[in-house]
């Protein structure tokens, strides 16, 4: 008992400490102080997660779709400790041991001839990286009227004042911040539930959003575009897989017009999706490839850019230099853990885990929507898995999420909403049928506690 008391004296006077100094993501601290809020997070181990007081939630989202080897690796630990005490930064204009070594494990595992690595420290600066690049090479090769770059609504690539606008995401309440920049242009999402164009299959879709992309292209004239952006399966919309036909198509409109495909792989790559990385489920090779998450697992904050030889060549040369140095950029603790993270993924076999516990995970919500009406849709592969809600409910659509979290909260999961209506799953790739069972179990019992405030009328 007394230690439960040190814990909730220590909880909320740490608590306190947050409201009062800490600036947190998606949620105002008066919000958090009326509601007892933030939440304490003490360890974690696989998918688990405990509080200051020793409570335990399975985290169904894997931190930001980021944990993909799951909680609690005394290997990763013993790694970072072990590069700081051996090398823990590096003079300008050297390199380090583990930075060429992952810049060649990359290299070696992305797909094509993607074989060039800019090491930064996050997703949003892989891709300002990547929308920088785009644009030098074509300046490089003469084209300097190719600026615009062609985006998904609702679509997120990044939090920073570049690539915010990308999709130009709801979420991110960019009004505050007009005028935005340049250049941005807005594709339709290839969303088989909800298809812009009115396509009625996922084929059919994928070949009337294609085209709304080279309508684009038409209308704002080829020789002004730079690139075209995209996540191979859209985790801000959740789970949205487009298709089959969607990324062959855009990827012979790039090459017919000259365009830079961006392949925007922070959350899908490194088994996330079933592959090792998400556009392998289409047989595409992009121009420019962006990794973050599940590069590191959120042990440490690291990220890159890889590029093609194509891409890579108009670069080369004597005093053709691509500015952008970043201070944490390649740092080598960052590259030392995401060399040990990708060799646990290879050497547990977590990419065809994740392809296995997927097709699990997906047939036993596509058993909870015929016992829910509720859920209007279930998609997603590998472990990146959502069900979307339909219907009128008592509860009003801006707090409905807020209901959902508490109430998912109250049965044994941290899972968060996008929206108010789609419910995104991207446990570590570690997760277990086992464990599988209890997040359907805790759905299960969300969603029937939801039935009773389902609106008649």
């Amino acid at each position: 008992m007394w230690r439960r008391e040190i814990c909730v004296t220590i909880k909320t006077e740490l608590q306190g400490k947050a409201n009062r100094h800490l600036w947190m993501q998606a949620k105002g601290w008066d919000d958090m102080a009326a509601s007892g809020e933030p939440m304490i997070i003490d360890r974690a181990n696989g998918i688990s997660v405990t509080d200051i007081e020793g409570n335990t939630w399975l985290d169904v989202n894997g931190g930001y779709s980021s944990v993909n080897i799951g909680y609690g690796r005394k290997q990763m630990a013993d790694v970072v400790k072990n590069q700081m005490l051996e090398l823990s930064y590096y003079p300008e204009q050297t390199t380090t041991f583990p930075n060429a070594l992952l810049a060649e494990k990359l290299a070696e595992i992305t797909p094509g001839d993607l074989s060039r690595v800019w090491p930064v420290s996050g997703g949003s600066e892989a891709n300002e990286i990547a929308v920088r690049m785009a644009r030098a090479y074509h300046v490089r090769r003469g084209d300097k009227g190719r600026y615009k770059i062609i985006s998904r609504y609702g679509s997120y690539h990044g939090a920073t004042s570049g690539v915010a606008w990308l999709g130009r995401p709801a979420s991110l309440g960019l009004n505050q911040y007009e005028p935005g920049p340049l250049g941005m242009i807005y594709a339709s999402q290839p969303n088989p539930f909800s298809c812009s164009w009115g396509g009625k299959s996922p084929s059919e879709c994928a070949v009337l959003c294609a085209q709304d992309i080279e309508n684009l292209i038409i209308q704002n004239g080829p020789d002004t575009i730079a690139a075209i952006i995209g996540e191979p399966i859209t985790s801000s919309l959740g789970a949205v897989v487009p298709g089959q036909e969607y990324w062959p198509i855009v990827r012979e409109i790039c090459d017919r017009y000259g365009i830079l495909l961006i392949d925007d792989e922070v959350v899908c790559g490194f088994g996330r999706t079933g592959r090792m990385f998400g556009i392998e489920h289409f047989g595409v090779t992009p121009d420019i490839m962006t990794l973050a998450k599940g590069l590191g697992s959120s042990y440490v904050p690291i990220g890159a850019t890889i590029v093609s030889t194509k891409v890579a060549d108009a670069f080369a040369g004597k005093e053709n230099i691509f500015y952008a140095a970043l201070t944490a950029g390649g740092h080598p603790v960052s590259t030392a853990s995401a060399l040990e993270n990708i060799n646990i993924i290879e050497q547990e076999d977590l990419v065809e885990a994740s392809a296995v516990k997927g097709r699990y995970f997906i047939e036993k919500l596509n058993g909870l929507s015929d016992k829910h009406s509720v859920i209007g849709d279930v998609r997603g592969i590998g472990l990146l898995v959502a069900i979307e809600l339909v219907g009128e409910f008592t509860i009003d659509d801006e707090d409905l999420g807020g209901w959902l979290v508490n109430t998912f909260k109250k049965n044994g999961l941290l899972l968060r909403t996008l929206s108010s209506r789609v419910i995104q799953m991207s446990p570590p790739l570690c997760v277990t049928e086992t464990e599988i069972d209890f997040i359907i179990d805790a759905l299960d019992a969300t969603l029937t506690k939801l039935s009773s405030h389902t609106s008649k009328v």
